[in-house]
């Protein structure tokens, strides 16, 4: 935003606030801007002078961690995105990504979210389908104030115990 100042018909500085539509503002007799119109000055309250936009990146990572919060979620991620994620958090200085496996489109007041999930054996798979939604749902909502008009979960693969094992002996080989 640019402020732009000029002089009105007594003299007086006028400042014209621009971005895309001119406001002018006039200054009372204390030298406090006033909105004309406005009573007592005060104009629009403080959380209506301006625009907050809230980035996909922060929305992928607040279902991330939501997601991730459930019982009987293993992973985040398909196959290819998890090898290639747990190879990253092994480099020195390297941090997890709280986002893979999430996909946001994010409007002004809405967002819908795509979820693929790993979950353990032996949980029900809609049950934790339904808690992973209703909590990055609420976390989403909760943090950025967006309404979550969808979020779509694909279960891509289970995890098995074995998995765990047969892991660790290909390591100590």
């Amino acid at each position: 935003m640019t402020l732009n100042t000029s002089s009105d018909t007594t003299g007086g500085p006028v400042e014209q606030a621009g971005s895309g539509e001119d406001r002018v503002r006039e200054r009372d007799a204390a030298g406090v801007l006033v909105s004309p119109g406005a009573p007592g000055g005060s104009g629009a309250a403080p959380a209506d002078r301006g625009r907050t936009t809230i980035a996909d990146a922060v929305v992928e990572k607040i279902a991330g961690m939501a997601a991730r919060e459930v019982p009987g979620v293993y992973a985040l991620g398909g196959g290819l995105a998890r090898t290639l994620g747990a190879v990253r958090d092994r480099v020195p200085g390297g941090r997890p990504n709280m986002a893979r496996g999430v996909k946001v489109e994010v409007g002004e007041r809405q967002a819908a979210l795509d979820l693929d999930i790993v979950v353990e054996y032996g949980v029900p798979i809609p049950e934790v389908a339904g808690e992973v939604r209703e909590n990055v749902i609420a976390a989403v909502e909760r943090m950025t104030g967006l309404e979550v008009v969808e979020v779509n979960i694909a279960v891509n693969d289970v995890h098995l115990p074995d998995d765990d094992e047969e892991s660790a002996s290909a390591r100590v080989e």
